[in-house]
């Protein structure tokens, strides 16, 4: 932020952002006003305008000033220069290959225990992410979102729940999800990956539609693993102008911290508006009971860790 005018000039202004707060049932919802953010919102992501842009990820595309911490084989820290949360950063692969979640929920796991007060958070390539070309995670400071604290409290179902952990579903929040709660990496993945391959995959995609947020409780000396299923990429009433949204909604709405580019759709939004783009991007229970069901019914015949 001192030495790079760019970032310094937007987290600035993200520190005199207007905000508003709204109750939908359990959990709460912050709406944070944030131009910046429109290039994320409105990014074009079908394969003819990636091919016909830079990757913005590529350290080769990327200003001089936007300096990086190397991250074990394969990844590198920045700072995002676009910030959602006061403390915000992308952590990229250091080469150019898709966004793919199964083959580095290991990779999550660790740069969440790194980082123990962020919440690291995962796009699928339809599901919010600007560079679906390009495998990264994002990082925002973990007090920010209001799920990382309104989980605790929330009802959930479980599915197995064995010595190193458990997983399960919640709906009280709003919203359905998969919860995952573990003391051991081992069993974290285990648990992820068989329910990404349980879910379904669209025609034409490679992975299923998924938002995931991972934290690291120091406390309780645990991993916090959050994936929301969607049946959707962008509402039906995407776009701009009069009686449209600009709205693309990606983890971090699902964590409840909604950035919202247009100043005249930050007015306007209410906790029905809220639960109807929800309902309407999110899978719900109805829609996922084969995969509940099988999760449960052969989870004994698996392979052990």
């Amino acid at each position: 932020m001192r030495d790079w005018d760019e970032a310094g000039r937007n987290y600035a202004a993200l520190a005199r952002a207007t905000t508003r707060t709204l109750t939908l049932g359990e959990s709460t919802i912050v709406l944070q006003f944030n131009p910046e953010r429109r290039r994320s919102s409105a990014a074009a992501i079908d394969k003819k305008s990636l091919a016909g842009r830079q990757c913005f990820l590529c350290s080769e595309n990327q200003p001089a000033k936007q300096k990086a911490v190397l991250w074990g084989d394969h990844f590198k820290i920045q700072v995002n220069p676009y910030p959602i949360f006061k403390r915000h950063l992308t952590i990229a692969d250091l080469h150019h290959v898709p966004q793919r979640l199964s083959a580095r929920v290991g990779d999550m796991l660790l740069l969440a225990k790194s980082l123990p007060e962020f919440v690291v958070f995962y796009n699928g390539p339809r599901c919010g992410a600007s560079a679906p070309d390009h495998a990264h995670f994002q990082a925002g400071a973990k007090g920010e979102m209001p799920l990382c604290d309104e989980i605790a409290h929330a009802t959930t179902h479980l599915l197995v729940d064995g010595d190193e952990g458990f997983i399960g579903y919640v709906e009280t929040l709003q919203r359905f999800f998969f919860t995952i709660e573990t003391s051991t990496q081992r069993a974290a993945e285990r648990y992820a990956l068989r329910l990404l391959d349980l879910l379904p995959v669209p025609d034409g995609d490679d992975e299923p539609m998924v938002n995931a947020l991972c934290w690291w409780d120091s406390s309780n000396r645990a991993w916090r693993m959050v994936i929301f299923p969607r049946s959707k990429h962008r509402p039906a009433c995407y776009g701009e102008g009069e009686g449209r949204l600009l709205l693309s909604p990606g983890a971090v709405d699902m964590g409840g911290l909604w950035a919202v580019p247009e100043r005249k759709d930050f007015d306007v939004l209410t906790p029905e508006m809220i639960q109807s783009l929800y309902d309407e991007v999110c899978a719900s229970r109805q829609d996922l009971s084969s995969v509940i069901t099988g999760f449960t019914q052969h989870w004994e015949n698996l392979p052990p860790f």
